[in-house]
């Protein structure tokens, strides 16, 4: 007689035992939501603990007043507004105070500015702030097929910290083992799995294409699938970072019976497809070519600029802040489009201010331009 077969039996009665009476080791309550139809397997698992301390996480700040638009302009008032010059003195005070407290709470107004000298550009994070207002801006007029009505203010991603909590960069650690970039660690933004590491830099920085399933069950000698091995790790990490950050699964946006068809999909496919482009643009546009106004410790471990993904509005769930809009208090600040001008950020030096515009080249990014805000959302 096999002796280690009763003990292993009796080991795993107690582990099952103990996984349900157990401190720690109770199952949670699981809220499961159909959405689609019977006998595919199309449906999304909720944790409701985790959903209750998101729900906390999760809630829209009040303006600090309700602003006045009538009145001088701020541009008017004041030395050195070069995006929100239009807006009423009130306004103008309004949007800084809130956005003092998405921001930097503790620091207050220092954190962007000199309080001896509100007009110099001497502190990086005016700089960059100049800049994220403009995204913000651009977002909300240029990308309404993936934010709708519901649209970004700044609150969305920083929720009161001066980097927000989710954003990713060139993660060459631990260096990769082969050329297929598996390096048998787990890889921080890609859903903590040792898939390619570095998927993001393909998709929401490059455009490189995310389709790899095959039409037909064979090979196809007369049409080839191109896409092997790695393309398809690489692919399947980055639907995990997206799956990761709006805290939903595979069959959100895909018919589990076909994931390639479109015909088949969710309408949430769609949205998600603009945001992938959107999010591109957004990094190719805005961020990268801030490179040179952030300091070293504002910087990865490569030198490149902190950079957007998915998981950097989402914050774990579906619809950022669960699609609350905090956009109608802040319309003429962050609903309409200032000036787009970009100043030369390759030749900037701390304290010098840059005007908009001026002797700007055509691409401020340190990288080929591979899409833009305008050429993504026609």
């Amino acid at each position: 007689m096999q002796l280690w077969i009763p003990f292993a039996a009796s080991a795993g009665t107690l582990l099952a035992i103990a996984s349900f009476v157990g401190a720690d080791w109770d199952a949670p309550p699981v809220e499961s939501i159909q959405i689609g139809y019977r006998g595919t397997g199309m449906y999304l698992e909720k944790d409701i603990e985790k959903e209750e301390a998101l729900r906390a996480a999760n809630q829209v700040p009040e303006a600090p007043w309700e602003a006045d638009p009538e009145g001088d302009r701020a541009g008017e008032i004041y030395e050195n507004v070069q995006v929100l010059g239009d807006l009423s003195d009130d306004q103008f005070n309004q949007f800084m105070a809130a956005i003092t407290e998405w921001i930097s709470p503790e620091e207050g107004c220092e954190y962007c500015h000199n309080a001896e000298n509100f007009a110099s550009d001497e502190v990086y994070t005016k700089v960059v702030s100049r800049r994220m207002i403009q995204m913000n801006q651009a977002i909300n007029v240029e990308w309404g097929d993936h934010v709708g009505d519901v649209g970004v203010t700044c609150y969305t991603c920083h929720r009161g910290q001066h980097i927000p909590v989710n954003y990713w960069y060139d993660d060459q650690e631990p260096k990769p083992a082969s050329a297929m970039s598996r390096h048998g660690g787990v890889g921080q933004f890609v859903g903590n799995t040792s898939m390619p590491q570095n998927a993001l830099m393909d998709y929401l920085l490059e455009d490189k294409s995310i389709r790899v399933h095959s039409l037909t069950a064979l090979p196809d000698p007369d049409n080839p699938n191109p896409a092997g091995t790695k393309e398809t790790e690489s692919t399947w990490a980055f639907m995990m970072h997206m799956s990761e950050g709006l805290g939903v699964n595979c069959v959100t946006c895909h018919n589990t019976r076909a994931f390639n068809d479109w015909d088949q999909s969710p309408p949430q496919r769609v949205t998600a497809w603009h945001g992938i482009n959107m999010t591109r643009a957004l990094n190719v546009d805005y961020m990268v070519g801030l490179t040179p106004v952030f300091p070293e410790n504002r910087l990865g471990p490569e030198g490149d600029v902190f950079k957007i993904g998915c998981s950097t509005c989402h914050n774990g769930v579906q619809k950022p802040l669960y699609g609350v809009s905090m956009l109608q208090d802040y319309v003429d600040s962050l609903d309409k489009q200032g000036p787009t001008d970009v100043p030369d950020f390759s030749t900037y030096v701390p304290g010098e201010t840059q005007v908009l515009g001026a002797e700007a080249p055509a691409n401020s990014s340190a990288l080929p331009l591979r899409t833009t805000v305008a050429d993504a959302a026609k």
